[in-house]
């Protein structure tokens, strides 16, 4: 099964072989002739992503310069899009319209991307099979026996069955990530900062990244030059101007520096995965890098520390979802004309999932009297115990080979 490209689609434009109304039909006729059963898309806006294309092409033929021209995208539903639903795999913002677009959404479109439509994930982002979405798990396209990893799932599964050819995601911990590395496509996480999270639905504000899938390098460098840089809406994204990073994909690895963390690759490691850790290794030393062992010291206290500090900041996080002015509101307590605090109740416990509910009450326990300290304050300071291994480790190494 081939990888749509963006960077080959774009080929194929520029050379007059095709235009962007073209590029979103093809891939249109090929999501709905597959009748999407592997639940990719909780919605798709034919109408709006042609009018769009059309668009672009009028835009390309006047002479103007989008770098994105060609571009269909795939959007995951965490993401506001003006106009368009916004639900996060959630029963609790069901029906739900954004007011506004996200700035990558802004960044993108501005740049010629088209967005095809919006894609299944984890319910808020919170798991790594997407297998928690209240509009039900999406399949994996090599296998659809087989999970496509979360919580970004719906995205990369899109873009591996060719129904776009770039897509968006984010992730907390792994949800960008994993589901690439599942679905066989390239996905990148950005360091935090790097990418706006205006118009983001936050599931842990100090942890989420938005991020790009595409089938190369390439093609994430492409969507990358566009996404990053500074945003005056989010107070975290980071004063600091994009690098060139379509022209760094080409530079190669001479001379660069690649430490491998003794601590990854002990016990549990599976054999297959250490055999091509390490013939990955000695590519990348036959093209010029040097490979050398790293320590990260504090790596067995990370999935704890994860797991406190992003629950504590869902909960607070998910509070303002109550049912009383907008998403999803119980029937059974409106009809019952309850008290204030029933509503809350039975609003929360119907409208959110198994995964959120129980993220939910972990974050709200760590944060409690008596438990703060024990739990949520000696998590962020694990937290920074972890992150000055990364910063003594890149002191002596460029990149880590994990």
């Amino acid at each position: 099964m081939s990888i749509p490209s963006f960077v080959g689609d774009r080929r194929q434009l520029t050379r007059g072989e095709t235009s962007c109304e073209g590029l979103v039909s093809f891939y249109l006729e090929k999501q709905r002739d597959a009748a999407d059963p592997l639940n990719a898309f909780i919605s798709v806006d034919e109408g709006r992503a042609i009018d769009r294309a059309r668009s672009v092409d009028a835009s390309v033929a006047s002479g103007e310069a989008l770098p994105l021209a060609g571009m269909v995208l795939a959007v995951k539903d965490v993401i506001c899009t003006k106009g368009g639903p916004v639900t996060c795999g959630s029963r609790i913002l069901k029906g739900f319209k954004s007011l506004y677009d996200a700035t990558v959404v802004q960044r993108l479109e501005k740049a010629g991307a088209v967005v095809i439509g919006k894609t299944n994930c984890d319910e808020f982002a919170m798991g790594s099979s997407n297998e928690n979405s209240f509009f039900g798990p999406v399949r994996n396209p090599v296998d659809p026996s087989r999970v496509p990893g979360g919580s970004s799932g719906g995205s990369a599964a899109a873009l591996r069955a060719g129904f776009c050819n770039a897509a968006l995601g984010t992730d907390t911990g792994g949800s960008i990530r994993q589901p690439a590395a599942f679905c066989g496509v390239t996905g990148l996480k950005p360091t935090y900062g790097r990418v706006s999270r205006y118009g983001l639905v936050a599931y842990a504000s100090s942890f989420d990244c938005i991020g790009p899938f595409g089938a190369t390098v390439a093609d994430i460098a492409a969507s990358l030059q566009v996404m990053a840089g500074l945003d005056p809406h989010d107070a975290t994204s980071a004063p600091v101007d994009p690098a060139d990073y379509v022209a760094a994909v080409n530079a190669g690895v001479s001379g660069m520096r690649i430490g491998i963390p003794r601590e990854f690759i002990g016990e549990g490691l599976d054999p297959e995965i250490r055999t091509a850790l390490e013939q990955t290794a000695e590519q990348l030393e036959g093209d010029g890098a040097t490979i050398q062992e790293v320590s990260l010291p504090h790596t067995a206290y990370g999935i704890a520390t994860y797991y406190i500090l992003t629950t504590a900041e869902a909960s607070s996080n998910l509070a303002r979802y109550d049912g009383v002015r907008y998403g999803y509101r119980s029937q059974v307590a409106e009809q019952n004309g309850s008290r204030l605090e029933r509503l809350y109740t039975e609003s929360r416990t119907e409208g959110f999932g198994t995964e959120v509910k129980r993220r939910i009450m972990l974050g709200t326990y760590v944060l409690s009297s008596g438990y703060y300290d024990a739990y949520y304050g000696k998590a962020q300071r694990v937290r920074s115990l972890i992150r000055s291994d990364f910063d003594r480790a890149f002191e002596t190494v460029d990149v880590l080979l994990t």
